[in-house]
């Protein structure tokens, strides 16, 4: 029972190391796509976010400077996807595969020129990374069965972007339905023509939207490259843009659905690691590519509509073309 319990907290521990970046990246999406804006690009940002982000920490020193210049990057690429879809009125998924494109080959074209290590940062130091923070009296309490364990190993020992991302869902829930920043924003996703017409500017409200999205998705790449791992590697995102794509479909365009979309897709992950070369009762030695697929197998499956039918923002991938 106790070997249970300690497996258990263990895999959810991982659950919310793994999940934090799909929980920025959806959240990333969310205000996007409730403009009215389809955000593709989300791998793409992640990507350019990771690799300013470890770039400018190998160099500086400072992982502070370094999510700075993560947040720069995706923002500046988060611009650049919403000048051809809102200014120039773009196909929005093209704009977004020409942004993934963009950042996949950019990453390791500057990774070769300035660091010669296949496309790779060179391996950041503690001091250049985001580690864990131990909450009062974690190591105090560790040993007490049962809550210590919970308490000492779940709750404490995450980085502060971990803590951030979680924060994160109550206060985009609160900016998305008690403001009115947020009321507008779901107002020009669903009917651009009322919100113009009542004097607002559609444009202007999409542009924040995209700079919001391009802020959460360098929070996830300096993640990535800072604090779950200790360099940028090559399309080092893996698909987690579109892993968190997926969850935002799932839990149809809301925060606190994109949550537990979002730790499931962790827990599948955290899983897969633990259950690598482990023999189960009636089924003997799981296959490790099975099990590494599995969070993949699940983007497809939600994504090919059997979760239910999402409805999206009626105006998202639309461009308004303003009445003369």
């Amino acid at each position: 029972m106790q070997d249970a319990w300690v497996w258990l907290i263990l895999s959810l521990d991982a659950t919310l190391r793994v999940s934090t970046p799909l929980i920025f990246a959806a959240l990333a999406g969310l205000f996007s796509e409730r403009s009215g804006i389809v955000d593709i690009g989300l791998e793409g940002k992640m990507l350019v976010g990771a690799f300013a982000a470890a770039t400018v920490a190998s160099v500086s020193g400072s992982v502070w400077l370094g999510l700075l210049m993560a947040i720069v990057a995706s923002v500046g690429f988060a611009l650049l996807h919403g000048f051809a879809c809102i200014t120039h009125r773009g196909n929005q998924v093209v704009s977004g595969v020409a942004i993934n494109i963009l950042a996949s080959g950019l990453t390791v074209v500057l990774g070769l020129a300035w660091f010669h290590q296949g496309g790779s940062t060179p391996a950041l130091s503690n001091d250049q990374r985001f580690t864990a923070i131990n909450l009062p009296f974690a190591q105090q309490v560790a040993d007490i069965p049962g809550l210590g364990l919970l308490y000492s190993e779940l709750l404490s020992g995450h980085n502060i972007l971990v803590y951030l991302a979680f924060a994160l869902v109550p206060l985009s829930w609160w900016v998305l339905y008690r403001t009115r920043f947020g009321l507008r924003l779901r107002a020009v996703g669903e009917n651009p023509k009322a919100v113009d017409t009542a004097g607002i500017s559609v444009a202007g409200l999409r542009y924040r939207a995209v700079m919001i999205a391009g802020v959460l998705c360098g929070f996830a790449g300096a993640y990535l490259a800072n604090a779950q791992n200790a360099q940028f590697i090559r399309d080092m995102t893996a698909g987690q843009g579109f892993m968190a794509l997926a969850a935002l479909i799932f839990a149809k365009w809301r925060p606190w659905p994109i949550l537990f979309a979002c730790l499931l897709f962790g827990f599948l992950d955290a899983v897969a690691v633990r259950l690598q070369g482990v023999s189960l009762p009636g089924i003997g030695l799981v296959p490790v590519q099975l099990i590494e697929a599995l969070p993949y197998l699940l983007t497809v499956i939600l994504l090919a509509g059997f979760i239910g039918r999402a409805n999206p923002p009626k105006a998202v991938g639309l461009p308004y073309v303003k009445e003369r």
